[in-house]
């Protein structure tokens, strides 16, 4: 039982962490831009404190006896990319966490541990080959991202704290994440693969992401990067047959990569990125997903 700092709880994966740390009886504070929506949606926190992730500093009040700190805030990637949303997506994650590791310093007593979300987005287009929490990070956008994202957080062991950056893949859940995006086409029946089919898709369940920030929390020896991705990755074309498959719809309406990028703007190169991401170190350090396979990830929330 501890006190638990979480920024970003009131989104998808963020709700989730909250509630479980409450049933596993943790005090659970939270940091949020809108404290007074926070405070509605989220039965599980202790506290609510107002922060501008990108302009300011923890507020004093919240970091009194912290032993943990979950960091989960973010601008969603999900969209039409230009210069201004672009912008977003990177200072909300890199000015937050310099932001909220500045905070540390000035603390007589640190947290023990910082987890902090990251993407595979780090890691660029795998192709054919594989990646695993070893492997070098890629060169475009959301990879240069997430390397200024982990550097940032990393920062943090200078204070003596356990850093743990956990690389979320695509998030399977009801409310947010990638379903909430490719249901509703599917649901009518006018689903199908996207670009070639062939690219790699990198899925988890939120149940086992959100298991993944627990585990981090829980176990001392853990440092440094996490793929939070199931065992298993399929291709986009199993991915669409499968889904398919649970929803009992057909799957003939194939979406060519230039009409994503008409749709989506360079938002659609991520779409159609191929991104075989394997969670290595995260089964060798004693994680036991609930679902390794996409179908019973799907059967289970569809």
């Amino acid at each position: 039982m501890a006190n638990v700092l979480v920024s970003g709880g009131t989104g998808f994966i963020g709700s989730r962490v909250c509630t479980t740390l409450h049933e596993r009886g943790d005090t659970v504070h939270v940091l949020s831009r809108n404290p007074t929506r926070a405070e509605t949606k989220l039965k599980s926190a202790r506290a609510v404190y107002s922060w501008n992730p990108e302009t300011e500093k923890l507020p004093s009040e919240a970091t009194s006896d912290v032993k943990a700190v979950v960091h989960l805030a973010g601008e969603t990637i999900a969209g039409r990319w230009n210069a201004e949303k672009k912008r977003r997506i990177r200072e909300s994650r890199i000015h937050s966490t310099r932001n909220l590791v500045a905070s540390f310093a000035e603390l007589p007593t640190k947290p023990d541990v910082l987890v902090c979300a990251s993407a595979i987005g780090y890691y660029g287009d795998s192709g054919d080959e594989h990646f695993t929490e070893g492997s070098p990070p890629g060169t475009d956008f959301l990879a240069k991202v997430c390397q200024e994202w982990e550097t940032e957080a990393q920062k943090a062991d200078a204070f003596g704290i356990r850093v743990v950056m956990v690389r979320i893949g695509l998030v399977l859940g009801l409310g947010g994440g990638l379903l909430t995006q490719v249901l509703p086409p599917f649901k009518m029946g006018i689903g199908g693969i996207l670009g070639s089919g062939r690219q790699w898709m990198s899925w988890i369940h939120v149940d086992d992401v959100v298991g993944i920030v627990i585990h981090a929390l829980e176990n001392e020896e853990i440092r440094g990067p996490l793929n939070a991705t199931a065992p298993f990755p399929v291709r986009n074309v199993e991915f669409t047959k499968t889904l398919g498959s649970v929803l009992r719809r057909p799957t003939l309406f194939p979406v060519p990569t230039f009409g994503l990028r008409f749709l989506m703007g360079e938002f659609a190169d991520f779409v159609v990125l191929s991104q075989n991401v394997l969670p290595e170190k995260t089964e060798v350090s004693g994680y036991e997903f609930h679902h390794r396979t996409l179908e019973s990830a799907l059967r289970d929330l569809l």
